[in-house]
């Protein structure tokens, strides 16, 4: 267990179950959640919904106020997509001991599931989230967990590779 509560980014493509999976971890660090899509300006909400994907210059702003959030807590988990490895470094720029969870998922179940969802990003943006996808490089604080099984089942596993990590 660490000895401070932490500040986790549960990341990954839209439909890899950011916000189930991040839910499930704070409930069991027993801290706070904030989905990071509740934090775009409305601009970045509305080119998504018309499906136009989002460009650095869109992005920058609201990983300043992702990070922002994330130092200004005592802990925290936060579902924040951070597909590129120089997004990731955004938000360590404010928040230099967040940790992130990498969820994994095919791309033929996250197709599925983006159609079986009411979201603001449509299914024609996947292919565009997933050419900017960097997985996380292994001078990288964090973990990889398949999102496969249940959410408490995944959540629980990401859990583990956190505290093993923390260990290393």
């Amino acid at each position: 267990m660490p000895s401070r509560a932490p500040r986790i980014v549960v990341m990954g493509p839209s439909g890899s179950g950011k916000t189930a999976v991040g839910a499930a971890l704070a409930v069991d660090f027993g801290v706070d959640f904030v989905d990071a899509d509740d934090l775009h300006p409305v601009q970045n909400v509305a080119k998504m919904e018309s499906g136009v994907p989002l460009d650095d210059d869109d992005r920058r702003p609201w990983l300043d106020v992702v990070g922002r959030r994330l130092a200004s807590s005592p802990g925290l988990v936060m579902a924040c997509s951070a597909l590129a490895r120089r997004y990731r470094d955004r938000i360590r720029e404010a928040a230099p001991d967040v940790r992130f969870v990498e969820l994994v998922v095919s791309r033929e179940e996250l197709d599925r599931r983006m159609r079986s969802r009411q979201h603001f990003m449509p299914v024609a943006l996947l292919e565009s989230q997933l050419a900017t996808l960097e997985h996380l490089g292994a001078d990288e604080d964090g973990v990889a967990v398949e999102n496969i099984g249940g959410i408490i089942e995944v959540a629980a596993r990401a859990r583990a590779a956190l505290d093993q990590a923390e260990r290393r």
